[in-house]
């Protein structure tokens, strides 16, 4: 109840008069809509539809997104697509996740794809079959407006374009009260979209599935009044929300690489929906695609992973192990490439790729996404990510795991106070974000250095500010410096956290850390690190894969305490031996 509180209180501290009208509207809107129903009222009953305006509809392209031929044995995870979510046992509060993943019924979109591609095969016919099945269970056991998955106008958006993949893919398959009612799905979850749209301090990631939703839903419904105002709305939104979403550079407003890609992926399958069905001009909006697109690249090592930056809850825009038809960005040969905008720096050279965070907090006014990480850093070599993003976990129903995996211990930078570089206000909003900036960049011949610092420790009684120095030299040594302005005495915690699957040992003063192919020596100049492994009190040394897993992990950890200006680490990362 009291974190509750403090959410909507945190709400209405950011809310302008004209959004708190806007919610007041939006809450008499459901009450209404609920009235309705009851009602059973004409507002409801879908207009008709001609049937051309359906068939002369396009469907965007699927692809599977490893490029391997579209088989159902070939998806990336066959378990995930039919069981999404695999929640930690331990757990004793349901993840409102759970509920809401499989409700996206994108498993059916994985079964309707795999039936287009085997139509005329037993398998084909079966999936078709049973994408059938999934979604009229749902629509029976889910009527309009009754239950938690009509809570999120984002979750009803994502299931719109799924009724419309069924009524194309599976309506040679469909009785005429089937297409009938698929019809009527469309149109009430528009219609619910409509009214319940993420503004103002809410905009972010779910506006875009949002908008999405409203062009599927309002090209199906295009020659009705209704219709044509939902796809125009949903049109406006999207051309507004590209250049919130996606920076000047190509990065993420939210500050989350998995977001990025899922708000990227809703684009894409817009764009094509849009340009295969002419309902619009957007051809100017792919060169912002394309620079998200290479700002990923930037982050992607030798397999294809990227660091686990920010918020992540697994969420895609078609289905597990499939994605639009895609424009790939440029492949990032720079050996050092700097994003301004979003405040990344990625040294990439051979097969080693070393990220620098020196960004923002997040999405302002909540930064709602974002984790408490500025001057943290990655590093994988071969393929094989060593130094690591320590991930998500869960978002709701563990308040102490939530609050560790978005704070600063859980990310490759210095602790002060036990504090996190901004204020934990709720489970998603931050308060006193801080500001991160680069300061210098110098290249020369064999050697690279970058400077970078934040604020984030201003707001302590004695206030402190952190800087830190990369040096990158010959393609093999990393040292890295840490420096601390400020007044008083503190507690200094700095913490390299590594991949599960990464083996430490010791050899002289230097850690030694194998992950398969790939090694890396470290060792700290002003005293020794201690390994600490799965640690609860404080927690400490955990990783999450997924979203609603974690694992213990190993982390290198150095405490110390002393005054601010007399406190310095001075990190030695070798690639190849220094022996």
């Amino acid at each position: 109840m009291k974190s509750t509180l403090m959410f909507y209180k945190q709400r209405l501290k950011h809310a302008s008069v004209v959004e708190i009208f806007v919610r007041a509207r939006q809450a008499i809107t459901l009450l209404y809509l609920r009235i309705l129903k009851k009602i059973n009222a004409q507002e409801l009953e879908k207009p008709h539809v001609k049937q051309n305006d359906i068939q002369n509809l396009r469907m965007p392209e699927i692809f599977i997104e490893n490029g391997q031929p579209f088989y159902l044995s070939n998806l990336l995870d066959t378990q995930k697509i039919f069981n999404p979510l695999r929640i930690d046992p331990e757990s004793i509060k349901e993840d409102i996740r759970i509920r809401w993943e499989p409700s996206r019924l994108q498993q059916a979109t994985a079964l309707i794809a795999y039936s287009m591609d085997a139509s005329q095969t037993k398998g084909g016919r079966a999936a078709k079959k049973a994408a059938k099945a999934i979604i009229f269970s749902w629509l029976e056991n889910n009527p309009f407006l009754k239950g938690e998955d009509y809570l999120s106008a984002m979750e009803c958006a994502l299931r719109i374009p799924v009724f419309f993949y069924a009524i194309k893919c599976v309506g040679a398959d469909l009785t005429e009260r089937e297409n009938t009612r698929l019809l009527k799905a469309i149109y009430l979850h528009t219609l619910y979209v409509s009214h319940h749209l993420s503004l103002y301090s809410s905009l972010g990631n779910h506006t875009i599935a949002e908008a999405v939703g409203l062009v599927f839903g309002g090209a199906v419904f295009r020659n009705t009044k209704k219709g044509g105002r939902w796809l125009r709305r949903g049109l406006n939104l999207l051309e507004s929300e590209l250049y919130h979403q996606v920076l000047d550079d190509g990065g993420p407003g939210e500050q989350s690489l998995t977001y990025h890609r899922f708000v990227l992926d809703l684009y894409w399958l817009a764009v094509d929906f849009i340009e295969k069905n002419r309902l619009s001009e957007v051809e100017h909006w792919k060169p912002s695609l394309i620079s998200g697109e290479f700002f990923l690249n930037g982050f992607m090592d030798d397999k294809g992973g990227i660091p686990a930056i920010g918020d992540s809850d697994d969420g895609v825009a078609v289905a597990a192990g499939l994605k639009p038809a895609r424009m790939s960005g440029e492949t990032v040969k720079k050996k050092r490439i700097t994003f301004d905008h979003s405040g990344y720096s990625i040294i990439k050279e051979n097969d080693f790729v070393f990220s620098f965070d020196h960004g923002p907090l997040g999405m302002a006014p909540f930064h709602n996404h974002g984790h408490a990480d500025a001057l943290s850093i990655t590093l994988s070599k071969s393929g094989y990510p060593l130094l690591v993003d320590s991930g998500t976990f869960r978002y709701n129903g563990v308040s102490a795991w939530r609050k560790y995996f978005k704070g600063t211990r859980a990310h490759n930078t210095v602790t002060i106070d036990d504090c996190d570089q901004a204020e934990q206000e709720t489970s998603f909003i931050w308060g006193d974000p801080y500001h991160a900036k680069l300061t210098t960049v110098q290249e020369t011949k064999g050697a690279l250095f970058l400077q970078a610092e934040h604020d984030g420790y201003q707001r302590l009684k004695n206030p402190v500010r952190h800087r830190r120095s990369v040096l990158y030299r010959d393609q093999a040594i990393l040292l890295i410096k840490d420096i601390f302005f400020g007044t008083g005495r503190h507690s200094f915690e700095l913490n390299f956290h590594f991949h599960p699957n990464a083996v430490l040992h010791r050899e002289e003063m230097w850690w030694v850390v194998d992950h398969c192919d790939a090694r890396i020596y470290m060792r700290l100049i002003e005293g020794d690190f201690k390994m600490v492994h799965g640690r609860t009190q404080p927690i400490c040394g955990w990783y999450s894969p997924q979203y609603g897993h974690k694992v213990p992990t190993s982390v290198l950890t150095f405490a110390k305490t002393g005054n601010t200006e007399d406190v310095i680490f001075t990190t030695a990362i070798f690639t190849q031996s220094p022996f």
